[in-house]
């Protein structure tokens, strides 16, 4: 019997107790609302306003668009997606480009860049061919791209390819552009603020453009490793990597640092070099405008700052 009242007071005190804490809970609630309130509702009317210019960005290539669609179902697709992307870009990155002359209008080309840790800069460079060019760009990605579920239609409809040299060369003699990273997911995982290029003997690429007979354009957007960054460089995710080839370490950021791609002169067919020479003619090249746009190591909060410059100035 006495146990049995022991249970009851202890009954008593904990509810007692619960009920204590729900009022302190109820308290903090009342307290605190009014300061969710007053500073939620400012970020939810930013975030109308970007989408707003957002709209506008697409509402003013309106003409381009309906005359895409007119054309043919998929070019008015990527052209609509493109202009999402360009709008993006110019919101949250203040994106530019410099040396988009170097693209061809028409005719094939290969075009080698640094690769962040995510690629959105190469995104938007995408999204400005088709803008600006009137034509697609073809891609060259990691085959694990296209084991993700959901993935594949997106992949077609931007002609990304997982990169045989001979369908890399089918597309060049095609009269296609080409994008195509030579460190891949390795130099996305294990680059870092200081940008070293992870490229290690691969010649492919190289090979790709001789067999092609086509000329190489590099290309670098500043700051790209500002914008996301990875913990690759861990020694946990680089065995990871090594051992299972399981791209898996983690990245963060998102930060809406600016972003300036920048295309160096192109580097023409030359028959008398071969894949090995012409791989270390195009890396010097990338390495060039990296040492020329990069200030190292890069910095996020500089990097933010850059936003409001209203010049570029080279370093």
């Amino acid at each position: 019997m006495r146990s049995v009242k022991i249970l009851i007071c202890v009954g008593v005190c904990v509810f007692h107790a619960w009920e204590d804490y729900l009022s302190v809970l109820e308290y903090l609630l009342w307290v605190f609302t009014p300061l969710a309130v007053v500073f939620i509702l400012p970020f939810v009317i930013v975030i109308l306003i970007y989408l707003s210019i957002l709209f506008l960005h697409v509402y003013k290539r309106k003409n381009q668009l309906r005359e895409a669609y007119c054309n043919n179902l998929w070019d008015g697709a990527r052209k609509t997606l493109a202009t999402l992307w360009d709008g993006h870009g110019a919101i949250w990155h203040g994106y530019e480009i410099h040396g988009m002359e170097k693209i061809p209008d028409q005719g094939a080309a290969l075009i080698v860049y640094y690769h962040g840790a995510i690629p959105i800069d190469y995104y938007y460079f995408l999204a400005n061919v088709i803008i600006q060019k009137g034509r697609p760009c073809h891609s060259v990605a990691d085959h694990l791209l296209f084991k993700i579920p959901g993935f594949k239609l997106l992949l077609e409809v931007f002609s990304v390819i997982h990169g045989p040299q001979e369908e890399c060369v089918r597309a060049l003699r095609s009269g296609h552009l080409l994008g195509i990273s030579p460190g891949g997911v390795r130099e996305a995982l294990f680059s870092d603020e200081t940008y070293p290029l992870v490229w290690g003997k691969r010649t492919g690429f190289a090979q790709v453009a001789i067999d092609s007979q086509v000329p190489v354009i590099p290309m670098f957007t500043q700051n790209v490793r500002e914008g996301f960054r990875s913990l690759g460089t861990l020694r946990f995710f680089r065995w990871l990597y090594e051992r299972f080839r399981l791209p898996i370490a983690p990245v963060y950021g998102g930060f809406p640092v600016k972003f300036r791609t920048f295309l160096g002169d192109p580097i023409p067919y030359d028959s008398n070099i071969n894949a090995a020479e012409l791989a270390e003619k195009v890396q010097r090249a990338v390495q060039s405008l990296i040492d020329q746009h990069q200030q190292i190591p890069g910095n996020i909060l500089r990097a933010l700052l850059e936003r409001f410059h209203s010049k570029h100035k080279e370093r």
